[in-house]
């Protein structure tokens, strides 16, 4: 085969360029570390390290999210613990105003207390996290979720959502709880209305009516309406009946008064004392709050739900009543009973919400192990696919460098062949 000057000259610098370009290109990855330095290097594993780009990009999201909800999580609970340690405070002057050697300088005293607690409760259910926040709005992060009305009252203005972030692909949490839940709903013990009959002959009173059951309430109570207590000759026994058609006996015994002539009887989950003397056919009743026709006073201290503030509120008022009286001491004994029980509620209530942040701290937790777990494990495949086997990566530039150097002394050679070298 006959091969002319000039393409014996362009085969050998052709020959030089490339292994030239083999040199440079190896040269490269040796002072980059980097096996791959552009995505024709190796296709498959260019696409699958902008996979794992992705990855680590929604890893360090989800960190960034999770350090998020921990800070909110941490606050609200140190929040709700401030909560607990107040109505634990305000559980103690509920016990101590039930003393009877408390004067009305005393009781005084107690409630001028309460208004600095329901002041300081006031003030934590519209606290904020540190990104400015109201931690118990709800959805409704940037307005205050608690209002005090003209009236002394409260309102909350919050919603009742939940507020999620993402922490892993398929996993969402909530990051707060709302106001209206957590503070406003809860289990007002006094959901009945009491009343003694106006004909009566005897001068027993009926007390404020304690639900003690929830379970039996909501399930012996309906469907009746109002529940009569009539007692029997001689004022020695009672018998309940319900306002259902047709009526139905839901209880009966034995009136055995204490040595105070208080009488206390159970029935439908309702616990209520008939304190005086009492005298045949006298009648008493318990009305379901709810059955109270609208625009009846009654209606806002007998609903099924009562707040924290509200409850507060109650027995600020109870312990402002500086009577002496029999009625006002019964009265007190009472509202106290039931301002008990409602505190308990409200402990509750934030106890389980605590329980729950605490649940969620864990998930965040074992998530973030998880995301680190993977994390790892993407940075490793990453370093598989891009970083250098430096030992290969030598010995292969030593070798494209030994072949470089014979194709420049090769071209040298032939170069210096020529017919014009004979023709002398």
């Amino acid at each position: 085969m006959r091969i002319s000057t000039i393409q014996a000259f362009n085969n050998g610098n052709q020959g030089i360029q490339d292994n030239y370009a083999k040199v440079i290109r190896t040269q490269e990855q040796v002072s980059s570390g980097k096996r791959l330095l552009s995505p024709a290097d190796d296709p498959v594993a260019s696409v699958r390290l902008l996979q794992l780009d992705q990855e680590a990009n929604r890893l360090g999201q989800f960190k960034s999210n999770m350090s998020a909800a921990t800070n909110s999580l941490n606050q609200e609970e140190a929040t709700l613990n401030s909560v607990t340690n107040i109505l634990q405070r305000v559980r103690e002057i509920t016990l101590q105003a039930g003393n009877g050697a408390l004067d009305s300088s005393d009781r005084q005293a107690l409630a001028q207390e309460l208004t600095e607690r329901e002041e300081e409760l006031f003030g934590l259910f519209n606290s904020r996290n540190a990104r400015g926040e109201y931690l118990f709005g709800g959805f409704q992060s940037q307005t205050p979720p608690f209002v005090r009305n003209p009236d002394a009252t409260y309102s909350y203005e919050g919603d009742q959502g939940q507020r999620s972030i993402q922490i892993a692909g398929s996993k969402q949490l909530a990051i707060n709880d709302n106001g209206k839940d957590l503070f406003v709903d809860v289990g007002n013990v006094n959901r009945v209305v009491t009343e003694a009959n106006a004909v009566n002959t005897g001068n027993a009173r009926v007390s404020l009516g304690v639900v003690e059951d929830k379970k039996a309430y909501d399930t012996q109570f309906y469907p009746n309406n109002t529940l009569s207590i009539t007692i029997g000759a001689g004022g020695t026994s009672y018998e309940i009946y319900g306002d259902a058609n047709p009526a139905v006996l839901l209880a009966s015994g034995t009136i055995e008064p204490n040595d105070n002539k208080s009488q206390q009887i159970r029935v439908a989950g309702v616990v209520v004392n008939l304190d005086g003397d009492l005298n045949a056919a006298d009648e008493f009743s318990i009305t379901r709050g709810a059955a109270l026709p609208p625009g009846d006073p009654r209606i806002a201290d007998s609903g099924e739900k009562r707040s924290i503030l509200q409850n507060v509120a109650f027995l600020r008022a109870t312990l402002e009543n500086t009577g002496n009286s029999t009625e006002d001491k019964l009265v007190r004994r009472d509202k106290l009973a039931v301002s008990l029980e409602n505190i308990d509620n409200a402990m509750n209530s934030v106890l389980s919400v605590q329980t729950s942040i605490g649940a969620r701290l864990n998930v965040i937790e074992s998530t973030g192990d998880e995301n680190a777990e993977v994390s790892l494990i993407n940075t490793k495949v990453q370093a598989e696919l891009s970083e250098l086997d430096y030992a290969e990566a030598l010995s292969r530039l030593s070798m494209e460098s030994i072949v470089l150097q014979a194709a420049q002394q090769s071209y040298v050679k032939i170069s210096g062949l020529s017919l014009f070298n004979f023709l002398r």
